[in-house]
């Protein structure tokens, strides 16, 4: 992907990511380090994957992991035994298919690795039982048409688990979100969209929403904070007056619904969101 600006593409930006020291924090949070077999194995047995896999439930039949980076969710999928389809339109050896295939060699794992966009999905009608699209449909071109193609190759029956998309109250948020991230700059390629628009796009597709996660309803969205390290950090962020709200956060029975409660009201430009659904059978 090639920005309008300064011509950069997405392997440049993670580039330069990877070889500013003082990036290091982010760049283990992106699962961009180096080894990538290592950095996989790290995913797979984080509170993340394991709040994944409470979600899709005992593994069977094909997994496709869409967008899939330098696929650390294939990796993850075929180790639980799932048969690993990774999509991605991008041929880096960083951050691509090419990475891709190097950590399937390396790890000895199997992951079935396609060219393609979402728009455009290169799988069957019905062909897969799961498909996890992790960061991926903000960036879509086309949100509708992205949906529906994830319909189509979905078996009826099959489950949608779309993770951690950025969500704007409306276009005015837009340009604050991409002022903040910490990537856009380098590449251009970021973009968020409305709840509403999200909602639109996926109902549209003959999915049904049997779920919406809030920003910090789950691991699945907060990560890489844990629960403990992300009261303590919404307790810094309160300063000097949020005393009575630190003291409920330590606690584990109130920690749960303060962070429903928080997530309900957060209005945060480019804060995330994560959909469960399912393909309706009719």
């Amino acid at each position: 992907m090639t920005s309008a600006a300064g011509g950069h593409t997405w392997e440049d930006a993670v580039r330069s990511l990877v070889g500013d020291p003082t990036q290091r924090e982010l760049v283990e949070a992106c699962y961009f380090d180096l080894p990538l077999a290592g950095a996989a194995r790290r995913y797979a047995e984080s509170p993340e994957w394991a709040a994944m896999r409470r979600v899709i439930g005992t593994p069977g039949g094909v997994a496709l992991d869409i967008g899939a980076g330098n696929g650390i969710v294939s990796y993850a999928l075929a180790q639980d035994g799932w048969t690993a389809v990774a999509v991605e339109p991008d041929p880096s050896a960083l951050v691509g298919a090419g990475a891709i295939r190097a950590l399937a060699t390396e790890t000895g794992v199997t992951i079935d690795v396609r060219h393609g966009f979402g728009e455009r999905l290169p799988v069957a009608d019905g062909e897969a039982q799961l498909v996890i699209a992790r960061q991926v449909l903000h960036h879509a071109r086309d949100l509708p048409a992205f949906a529906r193609e994830i319909g189509r190759v979905l078996a009826p029956g099959g489950q949608l688990i779309s993770t951690r998309d950025h969500v704007i109250s409306g276009p005015e948020q837009l340009q604050a979100f991409l002022d903040s991230h910490p990537l856009h700059r380098h590449y251009g390629g970021e973009n968020a969209f409305t709840r509403a628009q999200y909602i639109a796009a996926l109902k549209g597709a003959g999915l049904s929403i049997q779920r919406e996660i809030g920003a910090l309803e789950s691991v699945i969205n907060y990560a890489p904070f844990t629960p403990q390290t992300l009261a303590a950090e919404i307790g810094r962020r309160l300063g000097p007056l949020g005393g009575p709200a630190r003291v409920a956060l330590s606690s584990p029975l109130l920690l749960g619904p303060l962070l429903r409660l928080i997530s309900s009201i957060d209005r945060r430009p480019g804060r995330l969101v994560s959909f469960i659904c399912t393909k309706r059978s009719d």
